[in-house]
């Protein structure tokens, strides 16, 4: 695993919240080794996190992740004109889903039924046992958010939180809340982003560091 260390260096803000970090990487982890997805919400720019993140799990981030063995000799064997340019251009992911991206969704939804439900309503969809959410709100209050966690907290899903200082609903409901050092809005997500930079690139190490060896 990439050492906390390599963030609160640069970050010593965050030595405060270094503990909660680490142990969303571990749940984030036991997600991913379980076979599970993770969802992700927020408004406004931790809309724009939510994507950001599942831009850094879905192919490498630091790392170049090529296919494993198995699958290029998949590849190989049914589309062999095909094979090579699809183990040179083709990365492993980590599952992960931003849910702020559905725009027919969420506007039928909000249309139709509930605006501050709609975040909800996709993790109702898409949950199952064994998935995490993550729900980015610099306030640990946002309505919608707060929704989407405690609809995931009761079909047993995992729930990190991501938010600023201050208690909130969120702190009190997740499994993990990362409360970064800052209240004004603009000033947590700054703190967010190289949290959640962290969180993929260790997460990243220690996924693709294990099986490096079937990828040769």
């Amino acid at each position: 695993m990439m050492q906390i260390q390599i963030l609160t260096d640069r970050y010593p803000a965050l030595s405060v919240c270094a503990g909660d970090i680490v142990k969303a990487y571990e749940k984030m982890l036991a997600v991913y080794e379980g076979g599970g997805k993770m969802l992700l919400c927020g408004n406004g720019g931790s809309a724009a996190d939510s994507e950001h993140i599942v831009g850094e799990l879905m192919k490498g981030f630091l790392l170049k992740r090529p296919p494993l063995q198995a699958d290029r000799e998949a590849f190989a064997g049914l589309f062999p004109e095909d094979a090579d340019y699809f183990a040179a251009n083709l990365q492993r992911g980590i599952p992960a889903i931003s849910l702020v991206s559905q725009s027919a969704v969420q506007t039928a939804f909000n249309n139709d039924v509930a605006a501050d439900m709609v975040f909800a309503q996709q993790v109702y969809g898409y949950g199952r046992p064994g998935d995490l959410v993550m729900g980015i709100t610099t306030s640990g209050n946002s309505k919608n958010v707060v929704n989407a966690m405690k609809v995931a907290k009761a079909m047993g899903l995992v729930t990190i939180g991501l938010t600023g200082a201050k208690e909130s609903v969120l702190s009190a409901i997740c499994d993990v809340t990362i409360r970064v050092p800052e209240t004004e809005t603009y000033k947590v997500q700054e703190l967010h982003l190289p949290v959640y930079h962290w969180l993929c690139a260790a997460l990243e190490d220690t996924v693709f560091a294990a099986d490096e060896q079937q990828c040769r």
